[in-house]
């Protein structure tokens, strides 16, 4: 007997856990079990030829939203080509729906509703053994029927999914030490589980240390809300911080407004880039926040995302959804405005899913919420929100993603959006430029999207721009020592003895590179970069003499990657 688990992720550095959590479980008849991960970039062929290889009794698909059409559209050739085979799904795209995809879907033997681990065990032992009939499964939608709800899992029980680390290489590792939600969002389907359940803190710190041991680069906690219980996430962040490695990143989804003084006193000691925080804001409207039944204090949560900024240490990444009730074009822009003014290192605007199974689909008709008939089941309109005011937020997030969100344009950005009313204003006009000039958002070049920015601010302050020149050439050499130089750099001819005299005065006094020492100063040049800058780059104002610095590097911030500056002067 041959059981085939069979997911397809979004991006090859996906992972799928689900699989991992349900061979694990049903552990003792691995010997039966294999897993297949595809991406959904894929041609169907290529997948449908992988799976016909395997040939398994019984193919079994992890369904989400970004995959479900895929899915069916193989279970359909699937059946043609393997008869034989039973087709079950799984996961959250058909537990609200499964009677629908049942009828629609004639080749799918079952459907596993739900939370799948107990479930899963007993369709094997049902597959193996032949010891328990499909109807008495829990947990199952059949065509004959649903045969009844299953129990919520006990955390306790699950096993650690990752013992073959190798299976994981590239890909990111996904943890969970909790499931459930406290919250009751209504354009969420962790409204729908109301127990939050908390893994046992020795076996999560057990787990944790595995990783550390292992090296593993980066830990994503799937937690809906991971502080929703201050004992288990202040145990877990101590226990993080005492056995850091000096390597591994961990990524935790908060609800920042209850984060306590003394969370936050042990946020701000974390080594720079240990964790990562995302935050949910979605609005600052309180009537919005109120339709789409959200407990958050706005106030508590800017004071909160100050105070773990000021510790310069942790990655903050806010999120904003558009599209939800009462939030219109005005309001929308306030919002944005607010959670840009809290300075995140990512600021997500996203647009509002209609997810089967949540309270948002029961209301969608009453909030005039019109949304596509496919997946992702994207908002396209509201009673507050234009389907052209939709279109103009799209392109917004563009050059969100593009300018702020890249993290290539620190320096650039805060003097070119003070020539806005707002920083929404600025990413509103630079999306129009882009669209009247017919500039396309997904370069492969790095420096098209310079040379633009410098053509817009040139357009927009009507000058020759040698300020803006200056900032996008130390936005270019902050993240890059690139052996072409950009065309709207200046000409560092005149200072070329200049920058040889200070590397050799380097070379024999090593002031500023110290960790540059086996190195000579003809190595240093290579190995660092000199710019020479005419205006005081914070301000904008033009300087009495030029400045001179050097750009570090082998010393870069772990939060931002860009090279640490160093002043440096010359008595040639």
């Amino acid at each position: 007997m041959k059981v085939l688990l069979a997911a397809l992720n979004a991006k090859y550095i996906h992972s799928n856990p689900a699989l991992y959590s349900l061979r694990a479980y049903a552990g003792k008849y691995k010997e039966h079990i294999e897993l297949a991960e595809y991406t959904i970039n894929q041609s169907l062929e290529e997948i449908m030829g992988d799976i016909y290889k395997r040939k398994p009794d019984v193919l079994a698909f992890s369904c989400y939203i970004w995959n479900i059409s895929p899915v069916l559209s193989l279970t359909k050739e699937i059946k043609k080509i393997l008869p034989e085979t039973d087709l079950w799904l799984g996961g959250p795209e058909v537990s609200y729906n499964s009677e629908q995809v049942l009828r629609a879907h004639e080749e799918i033997t079952g459907i596993m509703e739900g939370e799948g681990e107990e479930t899963f065990l007993e369709l094997m032992e049902h597959y193996v053994e032949g010891s328990r009939p499909l109807t008495a499964i829990k947990g199952l939608a059949l065509k004959e029927g649903r045969t009844g709800e299953r129990p919520l899992t006990d955390l306790d029980k699950l096993p650690f999914l990752y013992e073959r680390l190798e299976d994981f290489q590239n890909k990111i590792i996904y943890y969970e030490s909790s499931r459930g939600c406290p919250f009751r969002c209504s354009y969420c389907l962790s409204s729908i589980d109301k127990t939050v359940r908390l893994r046992r803190l020795d076996i999560v710190k057990n787990e944790l240390q595995f990783f550390l041991d292992n090296r593993v680069k980066q830990v994503k906690f799937v937690d809906r809300t991971f502080n929703c219980n201050h004992e288990h996430a202040i145990s877990i962040w101590q226990y993080i911080k005492e056995h850091d490695n000096g390597i591994t990143n961990f990524h935790f989804e908060v609800a920042a407004d209850l984060l306590n003084e003394k969370e936050i006193s042990l946020l701000n000691t974390f080594r720079p880039g240990a964790v990562q925080l995302e935050i949910g804001v979605q609005s600052t409207n309180p009537v919005t926040i109120s339709q789409i039944q959200r407990v958050m204090d706005i106030g508590k949560l800017k004071e909160t995302v100050k105070a773990i900024k000021k510790g310069g240490n942790i990655h903050q990444h806010l999120d904003l959804i558009a599209g939800l009730p009462y939030e219109d074009f005005e309001t929308f822009q306030k919002s944005f405005n607010e959670v840009y003014a809290m300075e995140p290192e990512q600021l997500q605007l996203g647009f509002l899913k209609i997810l089967k199974g949540s309270p948002m689909h029961k209301k969608a008709e009453e909030y005039g919420i019109a949304y596509t008939s496919y997946e992702p089941y994207e908002v396209l309109y509201t009673k507050w929100l234009s389907y052209e005011e939709i279109r103009k937020l799209k392109r917004v997030e563009e050059m969100v993603e593009l300018y702020y969100n890249s993290g290539q344009f620190t320096a650039t950005i805060p003097l070119l959006e003070k020539l806005f009313e707002s920083p929404f204003a600025f990413y509103e006009a630079l999306a129009e430029y882009y669209e009247e000039k017919g500039y396309f958002v997904n370069s492969p070049s790095r420096t098209y999207r310079y040379l633009i920015l410098l053509e817009f601010a040139i357009n927009k302050i009507g000058s020759d721009g040698e300020l803006f020149k200056e900032l996008l050439t130390m936005d270019f050499y902050l993240r890059e020592n690139a052996k072409s130089r950009p065309e709207f750099a200046k000409n560092l001819s005149p200072y070329k003895d200049k920058i040889r005299a200070i590397y050799r005065e380097e070379e024999a006094e090593r002031k500023l590179l110290p960790h540059y020492r086996d190195y000579d100063a003809r190595q240093m040049a290579k190995m660092t970069h000199i710019e020479v800058f005419n205006y005081d780059l914070h301000s904008g104002k033009k300087l009495p003499t030029p400045q001179m610095l050097l750009f570090d590097y082998r010393n870069r911030s772990p939060l931002t990657n860009q090279a640490a500056l160093h002043e440096v002067f010359s008595d040639a």
